[in-house]
């Protein structure tokens, strides 16, 4: 019995050994992000229902359990306590009518809130109701409802709370709480006419959640919608509410509680390939204030990978008011440090060009943040090559001093310096490209998909670049448990 326990506890240790390292090698593939978030296996697109309740952000997400393609939607599910260590959790939301249509009855995008007065009469104990707003495809907007923290949900038992117009395109409900007019708003993508040139924001609002009106509609957007409240930085006693399309475009504006009024054209956030459907978290405690935005890297190809799909880094919003305008700023949040890891560091450094020095030379790793304050001096243009090899050359990040542009990976952009200084944020993860230039003014975010190489080249062409500051990170996957220290 003894040897029959012994040969028993080697086959167990056995297959834990073989299913630790099949895991390993789950979240250490080629083109696994290393610190944006991405499902375990299969397709993923659309954040939906990002809501922040006891402690854990909650992000749901368009999700495909059959395979890599897009269709048959449910709402994916994770948890972070910080923004940046996700716990994958089951399924959340499901196709309605036991539909296994790759579209019908589908659980399109959405939002969530945090029922705080019951307004469902779904409470049990001291956990307050989440309530998720989900476009049942070609099927109504419809609420599900979880009692214990969104581990398990239910679909409301008078479904749908708007009901479904062949005429119509309606999807995607974002719900938030007007606290000036006391009533809940859903923003809600829709025709609000015949032909495409009615698409656009409609606005509705309830007292309970599940009577809504319509209130009225604004014409130019497609899909995803979302208004936040912004504070003005640099004029605190200032706010604006900030209208988003799906591709992150937005108006800055007024809302009254039922009338969204713009008083700018539509701005772009993004000027990337890869930037879509953006969403802010709701019920982020006052004592921390901040408006948090993240968004669907669309268009990525992951080519070989058992998931398809990347989400941003999650960001924080505010507003600036300029000498040409109001004008959103876009920032990684704060927590990104806790996945930084060695550190380089230069201060007051020159750099020439012709000589063959890369001051970065050390640098080894293929997922990096970069934080640099830059003279231009002399310099004609200047940048960095990413992901380098000596058998394949990397990918170049280039500001061209003259034309004030910068490009990459395909994209070009205006960007005027500031006192002939430019400020650069760079995330390079395995799969992904984000810029956030002169302070998040303007940001860029593209998927890649490079060599094995991981050399890094800082370089300068035409005359002298100054290094006021730079900082650079080796970052650490998020799919290792954090250590406690």
């Amino acid at each position: 019995m003894r040897y029959l326990l012994t040969a028993l506890w080697s086959v167990s240790l056995v297959f834990t050994l073989v299913a630790k390292d099949k895991k390993e090698e789950l979240y250490n593939e080629k083109y696994r992000p290393q610190f944006h978030f991405t499902p375990e296996k299969n397709w993923h697109n659309d954040p939906n229902g990002l809501v922040y309740y006891d402690g854990e952000y909650h992000l749901f997400y368009q999700y495909n359990p059959k395979g890599t393609d897009w269709g048959y939607m449910h709402w994916g599910h994770a948890v972070s306590k910080d923004l940046i260590y996700w716990e994958h959790l089951p399924i959340a939301i499901y196709p309605d009518n036991q539909s296994e249509d790759k579209e019908l009855c589908t659980a399109f995008s959405g939002s969530a809130i945090v029922d705080e007065h019951n307004l469902l009469k779904k409470q049990e104990g001291n956990n307050k109701t989440l309530v998720a707003f989900y476009t049942s495809q070609k099927c109504g907007q419809r609420i599900a409802y979880s009692t214990d923290k969104g581990r398990t949900w239910t679909k409301w038992e008078n479904n749908p709370v708007i009901p479904f117009d062949e005429k119509d395109d309606a999807r995607d409900p974002k719900v938030f709480w007007h606290n000036d007019s006391q009533k809940w708003v859903m923003v809600l993508y829709r025709k609000n006419g015949e032909g495409d040139s009615s698409k656009g924001i409609s606005f509705y609002t309830s007292e309970d959640l599940v009577n809504w009106q319509w209130r009225s509609h604004i014409n130019g957007f497609y899909e995803c919608p979302d208004l936040v409240k912004l504070q003005v930085k640099n004029r605190p006693e200032e706010y604006k509410w900030v209208l988003f399309d799906g591709d992150g475009s937005y108006l800055i504006g007024n809302f009254n509680g039922e009338k969204f009024t713009p008083e700018t054209e539509k701005l772009k956030s993004d000027f990337g390939a890869n930037y879509y459907a953006t969403q802010t978290w709701s019920n982020i405690p006052e004592n921390d204030g901040r408006t948090i935005q993240i968004a669907w890297m669309r268009g990525g190809d992951f080519p070989e990978m058992p998931f398809k799909g990347q989400m941003t880094i999650p960001c924080e919003l505010s507003l600036t008011k300029f000498s040409y305008g109001y004008r959103l700023i876009r920032k990684p949040v704060e927590e990104l440090e806790k996945v930084q890891g060695k550190k380089y560091s230069w201060e007051n450094k020159i750099l020439i060009p012709g000589i063959n020095e890369n001051k970065t030379k050390n640098v080894d790793s293929d997922c990096l943040q970069i934080k640099g304050v830059f003279d231009l001096k002399t310099s004609d243009n200047f940048g960095f090559i990413v992901r380098h090899s000596k058998k394949i050359p990397g990918t170049e990040i280039l500001y061209n001093v003259k034309r004030e542009t910068l490009s990459v990976l395909g994209t070009l952009i205006p960007l005027p310096a500031t006192e002939n200084k430019i400020t650069l944020e760079i995330l390079i993860d395995r799969s992904s490209i984000e810029i956030f230039a002169n302070g998040g003014q303007t940001v860029i975010s593209n998927c890649f998909f490079p060599s094995d190489g991981k050399e890094l080249i800082l370089f300068t062409n035409g005359g002298e670049l100054g290094i006021e500051k730079l900082d650079i990170y080796e970052m650490k996957s998020i799919w290792e448990p954090p250590k406690v220290k």
